[in-house]
């Protein structure tokens, strides 16, 4: 018995040993893991996502998480205290907690660190005290808690390493100064792109709260914030479509239309809120860009009998009256729902704000039902 309850023991012992060796690494006596090998490493358990595609996080143990963003950059997070694994591939970019000190650029992650408490974690900031909407944002500018860094093109690279930056969240814009992506890493400045505009699904992007979250492990409030939002356009997503028409569009300075692709998340958001988009899409190209710009000829074409007009104020501004569209072109004199008055102008916060993308779908439903506007977050009705 004495034997049989010694080998059970010695048994029981190496079970527990390797339970925690491929998950978590054995503590040492300074209170930091021992190192492990990347071989070793589990990630036996996934984020449960409803919609979004363009990132996963995968779990092994409490202390590394392994994130992927549009199938291409690979992250592995390692949680305070642990060790960074032996032999992680050159290809995984490895990110040690806390990230506490980090440069955003891109201006449509705030409103994700903002609904998490977690703006004290940014310190740089790539777009001035002024172009924020967000007001946790502005506030520590203006206490000095954030500071400008400069845009994406050109960082403040000196400012960045003397503030001890340890994640760099960039926009896509990015891609377009290659140089500028490659000195940070060449800096020892890991870089995550932000891409959550690729998702197809307007609750897909807002579902990348998640990622943010799992960044700084606040997984449950993120499945929270998520859920409530969600719970917010539950009827809508049961409702059958109006069959009512909405154009989304702007006029450029040079007087083309500016117009999105039907696979934007803008456009679902109209077709889930019940609408009928109006696509130009036979005018595209074959390329991953979202607009489009099209001749007023072609817009007055497809668009003079839609039912709604909704004009996209993010490049030169809000309009604020019929007046001052048709100033743009007389042409738009002529479209029917400027004639019904039922023209409204997105307002530009609307980038900022990712998580509220379920309030822009209330706001085109309650456009196409003709609910009050008092009702409405984004859309504010031309006059």
């Amino acid at each position: 018995m004495r034997r049989f309850l010694a080998g059970l023991l010695a048994a029981l012992t190496v079970l527990s040993l390797c339970a925690c060796g491929a998950a978590d690494a054995p503590a040492k006596a300074d209170g930091q893991t021992a190192a492990v090998s990347w071989d070793e490493l589990v990630f036996d358990r996934t984020m449960p996502l409803r919609y979004a595609q363009q990132f996963t996080v995968e779990y092994a143990g409490e202390s590394y998480k392994r994130i992927t963003i549009h199938d291409d950059r690979v992250y592995l997070l390692v949680a305070e205290g642990a060790a960074v694994p032996e032999g992680v591939p050159e290809k995984v970019t490895v990110l040690q907690q806390p990230l506490d000190q980090i440069y955003l650029v891109a201006a449509a992650a705030m409103d994700y660190f903002d609904k998490l408490d977690a703006v004290g974690c940014i310190t740089l900031s790539g777009k001035k005290q002024a172009d924020w909407y967000i007001q946790s944002a502005k506030d520590a500018m203006d206490s000095g808690a954030m500071t400008y860094a400069g845009k994406y093109s050109e960082p403040d690279y000196e400012l960045i390493l003397s503030n001890g930056c340890d994640l760099a969240v960039e926009n896509t814009m990015i891609y377009h100064s290659p140089a500028v992506l490659e000195q940070l890493e060449r800096l020892g400045i890991p870089v995550l792109v932000e891409t959550s505009s690729y998702e197809t699904l307007p609750m897909g992007r807002m579902e990348w709260i998640k990622l943010y979250a799992a960044l700084l492990d606040k997984e449950d409030e993120a499945e929270a914030l998520f859920n409530e939002k969600m719970d917010s356009v539950a009827d809508v997503l049961e409702q059958q479509p109006t069959g009512k028409t909405v154009a989304f569009f702007y006029i450029t300075s040079s007087g083309a239309v500016n117009v999105r692709k039907s696979t934007d998340y803008v456009a679902k958001c109209v077709a889930i809120a019940g609408g009928d988009y109006v696509s130009f899409d036979e005018s595209a190209e074959d390329n991953a860009q979202s607009t489009i710009n099209i001749q007023m000829e072609s817009f007055y074409h497809g668009a003079v009998d839609a039912d709604v007009l909704i004009y996209n104020s993010i490049i030169d501004g809000e309009l604020h009256t019929l007046d001052e569209l048709v100033a743009l072109d007389p042409l738009l004199a002529d479209f029917k729902a400027v004639k019904s008055g039922n023209v409204w102008c997105l307002t530009k916060n609307f980038y900022q704000e990712s998580l509220e993308l379920s309030d822009l779908i209330l706001d085109v439903n309650h456009a196409l039902n003709d609910a009050p506007d008092t009702a409405f977050h984004f859309l504010t009705r031309m006059k």
